[in-house]
């Protein structure tokens, strides 16, 4: 395992996470891991909220009317042929 050292934590901040350790009964450094451990899954769910497809990003602009007529046009046709499909299997060239 690998070693972190964070420098310039307010003591303010060093005290509230001596404080939690202590009501945890874990030692400060375990404390330290569990908060970032904590923090780092919250990112990961926001970033996966956050996450969008290809094609989601294409719908949306399809459908904002912004490009060409033609080009939404496709879109529309793609998006009601997603719709329709339910579930068929996919058919492979021999």
């Amino acid at each position: 395992m690998g070693d972190l050292l964070v420098r310039n934590i307010p003591d303010a901040m060093k005290h509230e996470l001596a404080a939690a350790a202590e009501r945890a009964g874990v030692s400060l450094s375990d404390k330290a891991k569990d908060l970032l451990r904590q923090g780092l899954r919250q990112e990961q769910a926001d970033l996966r909220s956050r996450a969008r497809s290809g094609w989601e990003a294409l719908r949306k602009i399809a459908m904002s009317g912004e490009p060409d007529d033609a080009f939404a046009e496709i879109m529309r046709g793609i998006e009601a042929d997603r719709k329709k499909d339910t579930g068929r299997p996919v058919e492979f060239p021999e």
